[in-house]
């Protein structure tokens, strides 16, 4: 047992990482370790890294470099690191941050207290195991939820075999493997028995799931499974556009408790550079999906993301992506600089454009996305609403509707009404507050 040593917990990156928190926070628990959200006067000082692109990687070293600091203080005993960046960088990380006491790759989550315990112990050197990391399909049954109470996130497999030529994925988790759909359901059972009422599905590619192992419409499959749960909302994040497929979008919208929320990345446009990029959407099928999907379902959301500054992306293609744009009006957009990695083949592409020209792109894509979002607010002032409460901030509840994912969107306001976590309430839009939704209760 570990119940004299205090663990401070940082988690950087995507869901993915939280959900490899969550678990890695039971584990502990269950030892005896004492969670503690102070960095000062701790034992354990952890940081769950990102590491997908350099900004991510220089994120997850400030927040090393803050515990080493620590260290150095007397407030912290021991640093470790955790997660993506390990697995990507290995003993490099080691070498490159000495005063690193714990390495935690991917595949060793599970044992995180253990790791922990033995550098108490000894501080001497181990071998860090990553290639196993690319291999296990992860159980996520035990975990301590950190996310608002009532929500939660379900991953349904490891890894991408999408192969595009910017992405660092599957080189940090390794090939597609999807979970087993019965291991899934049973997550999801004990998640609604713990007071979850939304599970937002999770992986790097949803639209892949079963394809693995012999499903040919794996997620429409389990979606159907997880329908007949007591879940009330159940949201399908990361769609890739070119297998949204009809029995997919008929499957969502058969069911009430499947939300009309697409989130579906882009990437980009221009036919020359989705090509490029080792994607197989098109201008065409991508404009028709759209389409077909607001034929198809009642009010739905839609959420993206692109690339802005990919190599070879000349005025005109930039021009290109921000008309699409402004055609599809996305209901919620994310636009990120291409960032170059060194082991993918697009950053090793000559034709690199200079990062003021990718941030201006990225503003103006912004700008064009901002006028639109605020009008469909606008647009929605007087409408009702069902809202799922997270909790109280300040003056006023914070809430979402089932257009807004936890934690990557706008959110909606109670003002002046203190109203439990996780229950849902009914609303009416009053106002708007820039991309947020002021609501007040029916």
């Amino acid at each position: 047992m570990a119940k004299n040593y205090t663990v401070t917990f940082v988690s950087l990156g995507c869901p993915k990482n939280t959900v490899d928190t969550e678990v890695m926070l039971a584990d502990m628990a269950e030892r005896g370790f004492i969670l503690d959200s102070s960095s000062e006067n701790t034992d354990f000082y952890i940081v769950n890294t990102c590491g997908f692109i350099e900004p991510a990687k220089q994120e997850a070293f400030e927040e090393l470099r803050q515990g080493i600091e620590l260290k150095k203080q007397g407030k912290v005993r021991f640093v470790a690191a955790a997660g993506c960046l390990v697995e990507r960088m290995g003993r490099e990380l080691a070498e490159a941050l000495p005063e690193i006491d714990c390495l935690i790759s991917l595949c060793e989550r599970d044992k995180a207290g253990e790791l922990l315990l033995k550098t108490a112990k000894s501080k001497g050197s181990r071998k860090i195991d990553t290639a196993s990391g690319k291999k296990f399909v992860s159980n996520d049954s035990v975990r301590l939820l950190t996310t608002s109470p009532g929500s939660a996130y379900l991953r349904i497999s490891e890894g991408c075999g999408r192969g595009c030529s910017f992405c660092t994925i599957p080189a940090i988790r390794g090939p597609f493997r999807s979970k087993p759909k019965a291991e899934i359901i049973r997550e999801a059972q004990v998640l609604s028995e713990n007071g979850v009422r939304e599970v937002n599905l999770i992986a790097q590619d949803t639209t892949g799931y079963g394809k693995d192992i012999g499903l040919e419409d794996g997620l429409c499959e389990l979606l159907e499974e997880l329908a007949k749960t007591d879940l009330e909302w159940i949201r399908i994040l990361y769609l890739y556009p070119a297998s949204v497929s009809d029995k997919l979008l008929d499957t969502i919208a058969s069911h009430k408790k499947i939300l009309n929320y697409i989130d579906m990345p882009i990437q980009h446009i221009d036919n020359e550079l989705l090509k490029s990029m080792r994607r197989t959407d098109t201008e065409e099928k991508t404009a028709e999906l759209i389409e077909k999907i607001r034929a198809k379902l009642d009010k739905p959301v839609l959420r993206t993301t692109v690339i802005s500054g990919y190599p070879g992306e000349t005025e005109e293609k930039h021009n290109k992506l921000l008309k699409f744009i402004k055609w599809a009006e996305f209901d919620a957009l994310g636009a990120f600089a291409f960032c170059p990695e060194k082991d993918t083949p697009a950053g090793r592409m000559d034709n690199q454009l200079p990062e003021e020209i990718k941030q201006k792109r990225v503003g103006q894509i912004m700008r064009a996305q901002q006028e639109i979002a605020f009008r469909k607010n606008r647009n929605m002032q007087g409408k009702k609403l069902t809202l799922l409460t997270e909790g109280f901030c300040e003056d006023y509840t914070q809430a979402r509707y089932y257009g807004q994912a936890p934690e990557i969107d706008s959110v909606c306001a109670v003002p002046e009404k203190q109203i439990e976590p996780g229950k849902f309430i009914e609303a009416e839009v009053a106002d708007t507050s820039d991309y947020d939704l002021i609501c007040r209760l029916i």
